[in-house]
């Protein structure tokens, strides 16, 4: 009779065990778990819109314009944007790569007031109010960035903030092999 009690408790036990350890090694590996169907394919062929008057959107030309863009996807209630705000600043003007913002699901006068905060390195900033071009990219949440070679196609994706480390270690060796065109 003390089994029918004992069976439950240990069924859950190992569930949330189980439940634990993997979501322990996503967190070492987190593209390992949310890998990108655009690798090594054109970016999506969408027009984005610019924010509003005072920006510029992009598309499939600007980002097939023979340099390589770095498309960073953000949005102004994202705690890790707001991290990540000052060291993109510090990539904001360099001739290497353009710096494309993509605002996810925001509204421009909150975008507005982030850039005011945080800074503005983006040459050219699109509004995907709706949430639709993000699901064309693949988005899974903000903050990703996206390295795009000088013919458009995706060479890589970086999922979550950009900290220090992910820029030596990922995001600047991905920018230095699109412009190679490896």
């Amino acid at each position: 009779m003390k089994w029918i009690y004992v069976l439950p408790a240990l069924g859950f036990v190992f569930l949330a065990g189980f439940l634990f350890y993997a979501m322990h090694l996503e967190e070492k590996n987190p593209d390992a778990a949310l890998p990108s169907v655009l690798i090594g394919k054109a970016a999506p062929r969408l027009e984005l819109a610019p924010l509003d008057a005072g920006t510029k959107g992009f598309g499939p030309r600007e980002l097939a314009a023979g340099h390589v863009s770095v498309v960073n996807v953000f949005a102004s209630w994202c705690v890790p944007c707001h991290s990540e705000a000052p060291l993109l600043s510090t990539l904001g003007g360099r001739s290497d790569f353009a710096l494309y913002g993509l605002v996810q699901k925001d509204s421009p006068q909150k975008i507005r007031a982030f850039l005011a905060e945080n800074g503005n390195p983006f040459q050219r900033i699109a509004l995907d109010a709706d949430g639709r071009a993000s699901i064309e990219w693949g988005v899974y949440g903000v903050p990703e960035t996206f390295v795009v070679d000088g013919h458009g196609i995706v060479r890589a994706r970086i999922v979550g903030e950009i900290t220090q480390d992910v820029l030596a270690k990922q995001l600047m060796p991905a920018i230095t092999a699109a412009r190679s065109g490896s």
